[in-house]
């Protein structure tokens, strides 16, 4: 996925970091060794002369779909997620900035004693300033997952390419923690994706990346550098493509 072997193909890029990402082996929570290793790739990505937005998901600390199956309104839930999405984008911009890089939390829903509120504008301001940019809050509405806000925002800020850091090096036909003859995919279309009911990303966050023409790069964050080598062609991956 590069030009020479060395050089990053992509200009501009978002990564799409879940919250269990952060948390490392825990059960909950943020594993600190974790969160700065993360955030030391996602600077020296910066570094290589990419724009970075970064969506963050929330599931370490509450995951809105599952507190509805406890009982909690849906609408409501997810509100409560939105906020453990923001709790990750702070910590993770502390360990960027540790790492001696410049980020800045921009929050869909609006908190501005903690970050600054989410707009096209602001985002692409601090990228154009070689900041990377947390983006916090999902959509900022319910019902949608931060796979379709990271699309979303994809699609907004004219990215070249969605970087989906998952737990597994690729897209699967199958879950292959339990299920080993899952067959793995080096390159899939987002028709195939949405038609073969891929569960890597939801069918929205598919629909919007196929509708703007921007692949998808599924790869193992759990790799020492995994986001520069993603940005490079180097590992296991898997291009989902228009």
């Amino acid at each position: 996925m590069t030009d020479d072997g060395s050089k990053p193909k992509w200009r501009r890029v978002v990564v799409k970091l879940s919250g269990e990402a952060l948390q490392g082996d825990q059960s909950h929570g943020l594993d600190p060794a974790v969160v700065d290793k993360i955030a030391r790739d996602l600077a020296r990505a910066a570094s290589l002369g990419v724009e970075v937005a970064v969506v963050v998901g929330g599931g370490n600390f509450f995951r809105g779909i599952q507190g509805a199956d406890k009982g909690i309104e849906r609408a409501r839930a997810d509100s409560i997620g939105m906020l453990a999405t923001v709790m990750n984008a702070l910590a993770l911009e502390y360990a960027i900035e540790k790492a001696g890089q410049s980020a800045r939390v921009l929050s869909a829903v609006p908190m501005p004693s903690l970050c600054e509120p989410y707009s096209r504008q602001a985002a692409l301001h601090h990228l154009g300033k070689q900041r990377i940019v947390i983006l916090a809050g999902g959509t900022g509405n319910p019902f949608f997952t931060t796979d379709t806000g990271a699309a979303l925002r994809g699609c907004e800020l004219s990215c070249d390419a969605i970087l989906k850091a998952t737990q597994v090096d690729g897209v699967y036909s199958a879950d292959p923690k339990y299920n080993p003859d899952a067959t793995r995919y080096d390159t899939l279309t987002h028709d195939e994706a949405i038609a073969r009911n891929l569960a890597v990303m939801d069918t929205a966050a598919f629909a919007l990346a196929r509708e703007n023409k921007i692949p998808i790069i599924v790869f193992s964050i759990r790799s020492d550098g995994a986001i520069c080598d993603a940005l490079e062609g180097k590992g296991t991956a898997t291009l989902v493509m228009p």
